[in-house]
């Protein structure tokens, strides 16, 4: 190797971060910018606090966390209601946050994640979201095993004969899921397919309240399919995420496991898309 390429290569990454950038003692932070950004974190959670409250809360002195709302304010990052005597979180927040969100690919950060679902699980794990009354299957993670599942991006799926469509169907409004159950012809694929509707209004319950869905032979006999809800910035069930397989591995035993795995991923990919977690 060229002496001259390890003289480059750390000005290369000196563009986007210096060396020890994962250093963070406090030689490397900026104790000014990290109080106000614990006054201001503080405010989006807490909208509509006096200055009193807000030093109590943090322990910070009323002076210093005045001196703070005042900057922020400059950005209309928060403001002041002065007939109330009360600071919100302010406009500013909402802009910067949408610029976040339009950057934020679902399919994109929801790749590691599926990678690692795939890993712990070893079932094939797919990302799915709600088009024209179907599932359409958007990302897929293959496992390493021979015989797997396979819907590869652009699949389509009747919502009631899978699991990421029945864990989207539960987290809708009511009037919205019958309507949508009735507006679709149930075809039933298996003798284990749900199309009475009394049925499936008591499968959407129970898939509501334990939190993860389960195909259980509904699509393809020999296959089976769990699934979770990926919620958005209006706590709205926005894409599901599952594991599917052949049956003599994905046995009774291991659903509820399987359930905690699937319904810890979609968490994960509802946190890292800026989302609201039901629970």
């Amino acid at each position: 190797m060229d002496p001259q390429d390890n003289d480059k290569e750390p000005d290369r990454k000196a563009r986007g971060r210096p060396r020890g950038w994962h250093d963070v003692t406090d030689q490397n932070t900026i104790k000014s910018l990290d109080r106000a950004m614990e006054v201001f974190e503080f405010l989006s959670e807490n909208s509509g606090c006096t200055l009193t409250a807000i030093a109590n809360e943090l322990g910070q002195s009323p002076a210093t966390v005045y001196r703070i709302l005042v900057t922020l304010s400059a950005r209309d990052l928060v403001e002041f209601d002065a007939a109330e005597q009360l600071w919100h979180i302010g406009p500013r927040a909402f802009v910067v946050g949408s610029r976040f969100l339009r950057r934020t690919s679902l399919v994109e950060r929801a790749r590691p994640i599926l990678r690692q679902l795939m890993e712990t699980t070893g079932e094939t794990a797919n990302l799915g979201i709600e088009r024209e009354g179907s599932v359409l299957f958007v990302s897929q993670v293959e496992t390493h095993a021979s015989i797997r599942a396979f819907f590869p991006p652009g699949t389509m799926s009747p919502m009631h004969a899978s699991g990421i469509g029945k864990a989207l169907l539960a987290n809708m409004p009511n009037e919205r899921a019958s309507r949508h159950l009735q507006s679709v012809s149930r075809q039933s694929f298996t003798e284990k397919t749900i199309i009475d509707p009394s049925r499936m209004a008591e499968e959407l319950s129970v898939i509501l309240l334990r939190g993860y869905s389960v195909d259980d032979e509904e699509r393809n006999t020999g296959m089976r399919c769990v699934a979770a809800p990926v919620f958005d910035i209006h706590r709205e069930a926005a894409a599901g995420i599952s594991v599917s397989g052949p049956t003599s591995r994905i046995t009774s035993d291991k659903i509820e496991e399987l359930g905690r795995c699937v319904a810890a991923a979609a968490r994960e990919l509802t946190l890292a898309i800026g989302g609201e977690p039901l629970g």
